[in-house]
């Protein structure tokens, strides 16, 4: 058994200035209002416009915003975990710049990417090390500046994506509040759907890579939207059965924002009522490792101590999960 509960004790998030509307995409690409909104549910999307700044600017806005809403010292903080698929560098890692940016000299610090899940898996390893006594106060972000690998001439995919993220503190909790279970899976063969091609260890940028535009996102919507909806379904299913609870007890459903399409169809499949499903997906877009905390900060004033929470993910790669667990605060 674990020897604390690591639960939430606060959330943050950031959002960039700039703002990027469907009547804004229709001057650049052939689309329109009505056509995004039906396929995806997005009426607009931030985007970090500032030369010289990227995700660590993002997430460090959340941090700092964490760290003053919960009264914390930057000294305090043990470690910082950042998922992301849009790292300012290869190396070194958002999560040092992130830190540093704040302040937090005492932690020490990695990056995640798992493509959407990012931030769910990231929740749960900085869990484990409350949960073990290693650890009393950890930082966990979402974040990603999605704009810097998108192609503003794809339709498929610009309409979808936007920059910002969010930030959870944990801490041990004695009373039983926090994180309670947990249910990931992985599937490598999912990489022809969704992906990045360019910039890795396979295909090294060159010429070639940069003429051929390759270091955008590249997704194939269909067989995306068949496997997120399928994998956030059955995973919500096993955790309630393992955990022997009905959608009657769960008090939110906190799915990924990939498209507003995917939210209703996993809602739908579980029959939950979607008056209970949080979804921020129309003023955000999808901003990929950002999404779920994102979530949490905007719908705040509305979770209370002891409510059932299930967060559900789904990303390129293919990575998808859900956990569970019981607000805090």
């Amino acid at each position: 058994m674990p020897l604390f509960s690591a639960a939430i004790t606060g959330v943050a998030s950031y959002l960039p200035e700039g703002i990027l509307t469907n009547k804004d995409l229709e001057q650049m690409v052939d689309t329109n209002d009505e056509w995004i909104t039906s396929r995806t549910g997005i009426k607009q999307r931030h985007i970090l416009k500032e030369p010289g700044k990227a995700t660590s600017d993002m997430a460090a806005g959340a941090v700092k915003r964490l760290l003053e809403k919960t009264n914390t010292d930057p000294s305090e903080i043990e470690m910082v975990i950042c998922a992301t698929v849009t790292a300012d560098y290869n190396f070194p890692d958002c999560a040092n710049l992130t830190a540093t940016k704040c302040g937090i000299n005492n932690a020490f610090c990695y990056d995640i990417n798992a493509a959407c899940s990012g931030f769910l898996y990231a929740l749960t390893t900085g869990s484990k090390f409350i949960e073990t006594g290693s650890l009393k106060k950890v930082i966990v972000i979402g974040a990603d500046k999605m704009s810097s690998i998108v192609n503003y001439e794809d339709r498929t995919t610009c309409v979808i994506f936007g920059d910002g993220g969010g930030a959870v503190l944990l801490e041990p909790n004695e009373e039983g509040y926090g994180m309670k279970d947990f249910v990931f899976r992985g599937d490598g063969s999912g990489v022809e759907f969704l992906y990045q091609k360019g910039g890795g260890s396979m295909y090294p940028a060159s010429e070639e890579t940069v003429a051929n535009k390759e270091h955008y996102v590249f997704q194939n919507g269909r067989p995306v939207f068949k496997a997120a909806v399928t994998g956030m379904t059955t995973t919500v299913k096993e955790i309630l059965k393992r955990n022997d609870l009905s959608l009657d007890d769960i008090t939110w459903l906190v799915p990924h924002q990939a498209n507003l399409r995917i939210i209703d169809s996993v809602a739908s499949m579980l029959d939950f009522p979607k008056e209970r499903v949080m979804q921020t997906i129309e003023m955000y877009g999808n901003t990929t490792a950002g999404t779920l905390p994102l979530c949490l900060n905007d719908y705040e004033d509305r979770l209370k101590k002891g409510d059932k929470v299930l967060l559900t993910a789904f990303g390129g790669g293919f990575t998808w999960g859900t956990s569970y667990l019981t607000w805090a605060y």
